[in-house]
């Protein structure tokens, strides 16, 4: 072999997506050698592979599409199956049962570990046995160098990892995360995004890299990004104890506050702040011991969850209506609340809601007519939300509605039945009441329908006008009348809107930079966020220091942060009722 073959082998072991277009005859006719050996052992390769003879691959099954390669050095074990165009580069190690969808890239020295080890006392570690769940990845996900992904888990579509991040959980589609553990910093098609996170320079795409890499020049962000930065690792710190003080551990319950009444929404907020800023169930119980306590809790009848009794017992709920459907608005948002404190923890509901699974479309639509939209906006929209987030449940069970159409018949009611002039559903009401019902109805319409099945909303624009509108009105958003719903209210559409259109984006954001200030200075030490006064109607739990003002609270510091471009400075990112991601893709096709 001449010096120049030799060096052009060498290169193609850490160059390998040079192979088809650079290769000699012979190094043509050594590869086709050396992959017919591994078919030997059961591999299957598609048509312009690349498997370098310096990789060590001893898989029990190994298939690559198309145009897919492993590089030098590599280590690749296990069962291994990968779509088209996937590559791992040179010093990756890839073991265990791992799949790979198209478009995927693992950096040079990453390690995707489908497999674990046990450590209990009782006999040495090497002679523990070995578990494994496996790791999925799908389309289009950049896996940055020195990456580790544990047993286990699952990144979605269009993810990206920064470079030496460690992925101990599941990472939504979409999602842009680094870190050790790996946090979501944003999302990939967000047209703004964060403008700090050093963890992630230098093993992102050029542009992405350099939207991340620091804040630029002038940027007014910046001592906001610090403020932020400064509120995430004071929450964090003190996370455990603010869940702890809500603990009743006589009746092994939790309460929203000391001294408030045990309820189903406390024991869930607890989950949901527990997961955002220790990445843990609350420490009060094991994982399934939650999971257990809540899925019990689900009436087997209709499929939703009561409030439990006043003497701490089981809830009863009231009659049915003559459509099957249960009022009690209270079951109805447990389906939203319970639901998600379930994923966090791994789990999901025993059985279908079967309210929502037994109304056919013609009383869905009857029903929707029915609806208060013009005097009760936001009670109107609640129910959506609670409806359709029973739909979700029960597709995730892999259960049909009753008459198959009922969830496309929701969405093109809503297509047909949405104003133009504001985007919204319902009126605005009267002079004195303003525009709080309407927006406020279309926050809990949205997260339900559009939001949670990942469907752009009708007229973002028009969105954007009506709810900056109502942003401005003092009744409810001059300093010190604020309260959780209504700021949430505001901030969550003008960010859903937002990923479609740039609309007003400078009016966007001084609004949320201002209410972003306000709300990081509403942290109480030891105890979280207070809801804030009582809105319309005197709803919510008021200003002392509770589980529900918090889990609220610190879902819209991120959706503000967002909206300001320094949501990475929280290093965390919803997950529950309140997640950006949507929970579901739509595989029905809205009207208009």
């Amino acid at each position: 072999m001449d010096a120049e073959t030799a060096l052009d082998d060498a290169y193609f072991d850490y160059c390998p997506w040079d192979f088809v277009g650079r290769a000699s005859a012979g190094q043509r006719a050594a590869q086709d050698a050396h992959q017919r050996r591994l078919a030997e052992s059961g591999a299957r390769l598609g048509p312009r592979c690349y498997v370098s003879p310096a990789a060590g691959v001893f898989t029990d099954a190994l298939h690559l599409g198309t145009d897919s390669y492993i590089a030098g050095h590599a280590y690749v074990t296990g069962e291994v199956t990968a779509g088209d165009d996937c590559t791992v580069n040179p010093y990756a190690t890839v073991r265990g049962r791992i799949t790979l969808g198209d478009g995927v890239r693992i950096g040079a020295h990453s390690s995707l570990l489908g497999f674990n080890h046990g450590f209990a006392p009782d006999r040495p570690v090497h002679r523990q046995p070995l578990t494994g769940k496996g790791i999925t990845v799908g389309d289009d996900v950049w896996i940055g160098s020195h990456v580790v992904v544990l047993d286990g888990v699952t990144i979605g579509d269009h993810c990206v990892v920064g470079a030496g991040a460690v992925v101990t959980k599941d990472l939504a589609p979409w999602t842009v995360a680094a870190g050790n553990p790996a946090r979501p910093l944003r999302d990939r098609r967000a047209q703004g995004g964060p403008r700090r996170d050093r963890a992630v320079s230098g093993d992102l795409p050029r542009g992405l890299s350099d939207d991340l890499s620091g804040d630029r020049p002038g940027d007014p962000s910046g001592d906001l990004g610090d403020a932020v930065a400064r509120f995430a690792d004071r929450a964090r710190a003190q996370a455990a104890d603010v869940v702890a003080r809500c603990w009743n551990p006589d009746t092994g319950r939790y309460a929203d506050r000391p001294g408030a009444p045990t309820t189903v929404r406390a024991h869930c907020d607890a989950v949901e702040i527990a997961d955002l800023l220790l990445g843990s169930p609350p420490e009060q119980l094991a994982a399934d011991e939650h999971a257990a306590r809540l899925r019990a809790l689900q009436d087997p009848g209709s499929g939703l969850v009561p409030e439990f009794a006043p003497d701490g017992g089981p809830g009863v709920l009231p009659a049915p209506a003559a459509d099957g459907w249960i009022d009690d608005g209270t079951a109805e948002y447990h389906v939203l609340a319970v639901g998600y404190a379930l994923d966090l923890l791994g789990s999901r509901l025993t059985q279908p809601v079967h309210v929502v699974r037994r109304m056919t479309a013609g009383q869905l639509l009857a029903r929707l007519e029915s609806l208060p939209w013009r005097t009760r906006t936001w009670s109107a929209g609640a129910w959506v939300d609670c409806w359709a987030t029973g739909a979700h449940r029960n597709l995730e069970l892999g259960v049909e509605d009753g008459e198959p159409g009922a969830l496309e018949a929701l969405f093109g009611w809503l297509t047909t039945r949405v104003d133009p002039s504001t985007g919204m559903w319902g009126t605005a009401g009267s002079p004195a009441a303003g525009r709080l019902q309407l927006v406020n109805g279309y926050y809990r319409l949205t997260r339900g329908s559009y939001a949670q099945f990942g469907l752009d909303v009708p007229y973002a624009e028009r969105v954007v006008d009506t709810v900056l509108a109502h942003g401005r009105d003092q009744r409810w958003f001059a300093a010190g009348r604020e309260n959780a719903c209504n700021v949430l209210d505001v901030a969550h559409p003008l960010w859903l809107a937002g990923r479609r259109s740039g609309h007003r984006a400078a009016e966007v954001r001084a609004w949320a930079e201002e209410q972003l200030t306000r709300a990081l200075g509403r942290w109480r030490d030891g105890a979280g966020f207070g809801f804030g006064p009582a809105g319309e109607g005197g709803g919510g739990p008021g200003r002392e220091p509770g589980l529900q003002g918090t889990e609220m609270w610190l879902a819209i510091v991120w959706l503000l942060a967002d909206l300001v471009g320094v949501a990475d400075r929280l290093a965390y990112r919803p997950r529950g009722v309140h997640r950006p991601e949507p929970a579901r893709s739509p595989g029905f096709t809205t009207p208009g």
